[in-house]
């Protein structure tokens, strides 16, 4: 459900407005004397010096105070800082920010930001990552954000630019349909059509437990207001017809209004929904939450709101439920979050009342917005939108949060870019089986037409996405790291859609996989030779592969034929398929074949005998790497090039070589240093 796009700010002092101001002169006194008047709360550390990240991030005050400030530790704080005093500055320090107030994480950022340095100091790379990341999130004055955000890629080994862009995705969907090895993903970044969506914006979407049915948000209505028709946000449902097609969607009259009504959820059982509201005689704010029940005659009736503990004076909208329905999440722009808009929950007590809703804190909520919280109908996996955290591929990015072992919820991360695009999207909606994706999604720029899409869920969004395959790839000759690749993962078994990587810096590459399943990994690029291999994987796993490089030109020591023979031996297959394997990888590169013999017999004969050799191996790579025949030249040289003066059988031998000489012959390279726009390489 969308907030006003306008809205008046009048600049008169109201009597109201100077006794706000005087307040909030006199709010870090007023927090000062409550915290005194606070008891101890069970949730603070005890000891500091254990230094828990997990029992940090809890930070009890956030839902309870604005402000945490102790001019007494502050003055020793300051103090040991200025000195550079690091070792007694930490556990005070420590103790200092586990007290944050919504309000510190803006106004003492400073104090966030040293926290993760001196626990960098200390070598505790993974807590230092993860504060620096919490800096990121809540930055303001005083940070050196660029500087803090390139320490944390560098720590997390990880940035949007490591993924390989949506067209080369499509461009190696492409080359994998010519290959039977390489099974091709299904479908992504798929429409739900015209029968569905409509000239005006559509999201929002809420699938019910046994997929058939699909209530969603829409505009394509319009009412009059001072004689102009606007849009109007109504709630619409659509049944499926199966095989992935579904039904013209039809309005839910009997909880549509003039008013606007959006975002709707429906319970496991189909019989409760949870919508918004705006602009009503019966809401608090801009817009609320409200719940209808299904009626015996199949219509909705029973609307009610949820009450002042779960709604706002402002804006409070999208609301999701819990797998055992009794947590409620939505966001809300309300006052007292960490940016424009937050993501907050409400439980119920024993007696079905929803109680006091509270904020998720800051591991969750950034300075910028955080919208459309969903969690999965199976798993405990919080999925939501949001402008404002660190791998952003557009505006608004979904990302996906696991419940941790404290019942909060842990780091979020980014989905991927097979979902993620240039633009925003929001509302993510996943059936039961974690088999299709339903969402918002908008083109770059342009908010005002939102469409729904649905599509198989990619691997970056499947809930059990969570076993480690990490990897590095180096040269096999100086060891040192190759640094322009492509690895691609291919799920075997259910040929769920990967989204591929570009090898770092260092030559590594790390994906989030689904336990026991068979996968295929190919790694390529044009300075050196595909390496393809099928596993099974079991827990946390590193492949550490190296590989031979391009060269100019290369020699292969299986590439050896009997005497006066030009017939090729099995032991030449493998690396005769790297070579066909390459080719067609890179179809801009041609091969050079040459065939040499040495000064032993007829000139003439040993020019016959060279080009067969030459000849053979170029039909074996056409015929069985699928390359065209102007892609290859094979051309016997006899003795006419030998590379010693023949005086033993030793230097006979260094001349009976054949050589290949790999070339691309316009010279452009395809990493993603290099490439161009118009480059026309297609993988």
């Amino acid at each position: 459900m969308s907030r006003n796009k306008t809205q008046i700010v009048s600049l008169r002092l109201t009597p109201l407005v100077w006794a706000l101001f005087f307040m909030s002169i006199l709010h870090p006194f007023s927090e000062g004397l409550a915290q005194k008047r606070q008891k101890k709360d069970k949730n603070v550390i005890e000891n500091p010096h254990d230094y828990k990240l997990q029992e940090l991030f809890l930070f009890p005050n956030v839902n309870k105070i604005r402000y945490y400030y102790d001019k007494s530790e502050l003055n020793k704080l300051n103090k040991l800082d200025k000195a550079k005093d690091s070792d007694a500055l930490y556990p005070l320090l420590w103790d200092y920010v586990s007290k944050f107030g919504v309000d510190n994480f803006r106004r003492d950022t400073y104090w966030l930001w040293r926290l993760a340095n001196i626990t960098e100091e200390q070598g505790r790379f993974y807590d230092a990552q993860r504060l620096y990341k919490l800096v990121l999130k809540h930055h303001h004055a005083g940070v050196d954000f660029q500087k803090v955000q390139s320490k944390y890629y560098k720590m997390a080994g990880r940035k949007p630019e490591d993924y390989v862009p949506l067209d080369y995705y499509y461009d190696l969907v492409e080359f994998r349909e010519k290959l039977d090895t390489l099974r091709p993903p299904q479908g992504i970044d798929l429409n739900m059509g015209f029968y569905v969506n409509s000239n005006k914006s559509d999201y929002g979407p809420s699938i019910s437990w046994d997929n058939s049915t699909i209530i969603f948000t829409s505009q394509r209505n319009s009412i009059r207001r001072n004689f102009d028709p606007v849009p109007n946000e109504d709630l619409f449902i659509i049944k499926s017809l199966g095989d992935g097609y579904w039904d013209e969607a039809l309005p839910l009259k009997e909880l549509n209004t003039e008013a606007n009504e959006g975002s709707p959820y429906l319970s496991k059982d189909g019989t409760t929904i949870y919508f918004s509201r705006c602009n009503t005689p019966e809401t608090f704010g801009n817009c609320d939450l409200f719940v209808a029940q299904l009626q015996a005659d199949s219509t909705w009736g029973e609307v009610k709101n949820l009450g002042r503990n779960v709604n706002s004076t402002a804006w409070d909208s999208h609301p999701s439920l819990s797998p055992t329905e009794d947590t409620l999440y939505f966001a809300s722009d309300r006052i007292g979050g960490f940016g424009m808009s937050d993501l907050y929950y409400t439980h119920k007590d024993r007696n079905g009342n929803w109680l006091p809703a509270k904020n998720m804190g800051p591991v969750i909520n950034t300075r910028g917005s955080e919208v459309s919280p969903f969690v999965h109908p199976k798993h405990n996996v919080l999925y939501f939108s949001s402008s404002g955290q660190l791998i952003n591929f557009g505006e608004f990015d979904i990302y996906k949060a696991y419940l941790e072992e404290n019942n909060r919820w842990g780091e979020s991360s980014n989905i991927g870019p097979l979902v993620n695009g240039k633009g925003s999207e929001f509302y993510f909606t996943i059936d039961q089986e974690s088999e299709n994706l339903y969402y918002a999604k908008s083109i770059e720029n342009n908010m005002e037409n939102l469409d729904l899409y649905s599509f198989p869920l990619p691997m970056g969004a499947q809930p059990l996405a969570t076993t480690k395959l990490t990897g590095t790839l180096t040269d096999s000759l100086s060891n040192s790291p190759f640094t322009d690749g492509i690895v691609s993962i291919i799920d075997m078994e259910e040929g769920i859609a990967i989204a591929p990587k570009y090898l770092r810096e260092d030559g590594s590459y790390q994906f989030e996989l689904i336990d026991n399943r068979q996968y295929l990994m190919v790694i390529q690029g044009d300075e050196f030779f595909r390496i393809e291999k099928i596993f099974t994987l079991q827990g946390d796993t590193n492949f550490d592969d190296q590989t031979r490089p391009i060269s100019s030109r290369m020699q292969f020591e299986s590439v050896v034929f009997d005497n006066n023979s030009f017939e090729l031996k099995s032991a030449m297959y493998y690396d005769l398929d790297k070579i066909g394997n390459f080719l067609l990888d890179n179809p801009d590169f041609k091969l050079k074949i040459s065939g040499h013999t040495d000064t032993k017999g007829n000139p003439q004969a040993n020019i016959q005998l060279s080009q067969k050799r030459a000849d053979a191996i170029k039909d074996y790579i056409e015929y069985f790497g699928g390359i065209s025949k102007d892609r290859i030249e094979a051309i016997g040289y006899g003795a006419q090039q030998p590379l010693v003066e023949e005086k033993t059988e030793s230097d006979r031998e260094l001349n009976r070589r054949v050589e290949f000489e790999i070339y691309r012959p316009n010279n452009k390279g395809w990493n993603r240093n290099k490439v161009e726009e118009d480059d026309g390489i297609r993988w």
